[in-house]
């Protein structure tokens, strides 16, 4: 089973083209016209050159009997074997896996915009009320990264297997087992709302939790709390082949201690007083952790990352987002390119993550003195009195700002090498 990858059935589709123009009737010898993965599935080229995937199987008694998965490239390999896996799922129903794909179509028909991709639009637009904008747009990207192969099958068709095989993926593959829980979560609620619309009466995201390891009780997450060691990551990072726009966001990251979601998603309307006498970065309520408030989320910016996000302004403020796609322009860098910064290009798997300035920043500002509730403030927590709540409405404005005038002096500093 998977014995393929994807640059091997490029190069076997382009093998196989160059033969048939050649006019080659027999293909050379150790070759073949068929491509196997395994478990029945192949990839074979027509005459016509036309890449095709089938699994073959037996039923009824009957053996070389064929599905067809579609063609290749428009159905990838991954594809490919979660037609597989459908397939199998069938027979092991006692059902013909060609005669069961027929009566799911008309019944397609029948029950129209109820395609997987459908249903999980119609969960995003009905969840997105309750959610903060950077959880929605979490949400939505992960699914469209991830559940992308299951995008054009009925909802009711969707089997455990063809989940298993998504989530596991991400654990195996990505090697991210907080992305594949919060893909099975996801993938969960989009069929309990297909349930309780009447779209299918099976929960096949339930079963995959048994392929996501459990999580280890670190408690926290990985931080470094020395002003020379984060000095030593904003040197690495400035020496590091970057985007300048990943480049950017960490900074921000690093000297705002605000939120990842927050830094990548930001918007150049929400630093109309970049130019004040405070510089501040004025969040909306409904992009933050927190919706039990009714203000903005200030967080105030130091002399250092105000002057580079000025120059940043001129040289890309034209658009909406401070920190856009290289691929798509109207659209943001994704937290997986600062997380893979730490993880990969700086090797800080187990030792700090984007995250961990937001410790950094909490734990050395009340070691060095300042208030409780000025950190806390800066930072968005949720106050549990409501006195400290009170005063979140603008109060402690001044140490707020000495606050952060401190933070970015230190890391500037820590930067330099400055003892």
């Amino acid at each position: 089973m998977n014995k393929l990858t994807e640059l091997e059935v490029k190069a076997h589709v382009k093998a196989v083209r160059a033969w048939r123009e050649a006019g080659v009737e027999k293909p050379p010898e150790g070759k073949s016209w068929k491509l196997f993965d395994g478990g029945g599935l192949f990839l074979t080229v027509t005459a016509a050159g036309t890449p095709v995937w089938r699994v073959k199987y037996a039923f009824g008694g009957k053996t070389g009997r064929y599905f067809a998965a579609g063609t290749y490239p428009e159905v990838s390999l991954q594809a490919a074997r979660l037609a597989r896996a459908r397939v199998k799922a069938d027979l092991e129903k006692g059902k013909d896996p060609v005669q069961a794909r027929r009566m799911s179509r008309v019944a397609a028909v029948v029950s129209a915009g109820t395609t997987f991709e459908s249903v999980a639009e119609a969960w995003l637009a009905k969840s997105r009320s309750g959610w903060s904008q950077a959880h929605y747009e979490t949400t939505a990207e992960t699914l469209e990264r991830y559940a992308k192969p299951l995008r054009s099958f009925p909802i009711a068709e969707i089997t455990d297997p063809m989940v298993g095989k998504l989530v596991e993926h991400v654990v195996v593959e990505r090697e991210s087992i907080d992305t594949a829980r919060k893909l099975r979560q996801s993938l969960a609620g989009i069929f309990r709302y297909a349930m309780a619309r009447g779209f299918c009466t099976h929960n096949p995201a339930e079963s995959s939790r048994e392929l996501i390891p459990r999580k280890r009780q670190i408690g926290r997450r990985p931080a470094l709390l020395e002003f020379a060691a984060l000095g030593d990551i904003l040197r690495r990072a400035s020496a590091a082949n970057l985007s300048r726009a990943v480049h950017m966001a960490h900074r921000l990251c690093a000297f705002s201690a605000a939120r990842v979601g927050n830094v990548i998603s930001a918007e150049w309307s929400e630093f109309a007083e970049l130019d004040a006498e405070v510089p501040a970065w004025v969040i909306p309520r409904a992009k933050m952790k927190a919706q039990d408030r009714h203000h903005d989320h200030r967080v105030i910016l130091g002399p250092p990352i105000a002057d580079e996000l000025r120059a940043w302004r001129r040289m890309t403020g034209s658009g909406r987002y401070l920190f856009p796609s290289l691929t798509d322009p109207s659209e943001h860098i994704v937290s997986e390119a600062l997380s893979k910064l730490y993880r990969v290009t700086l090797g800080l798997k187990k030792t700090h993550t984007p995250h961990g300035y937001r410790a950094a920043f909490a734990t050395l500002a009340r070691e060095n003195g300042f208030d409780r509730d000025a950190v806390e403030m800066a930072l968005d927590h949720v106050h549990a009195s409501e006195v400290v709540r009170a005063y979140d409405r603008g109060a402690r404005l001044p140490e707020r700002v000495r606050l952060a005038n401190w933070w970015c002096e230190q890391l500037v500093r820590a930067e330099r090498g400055d003892e």
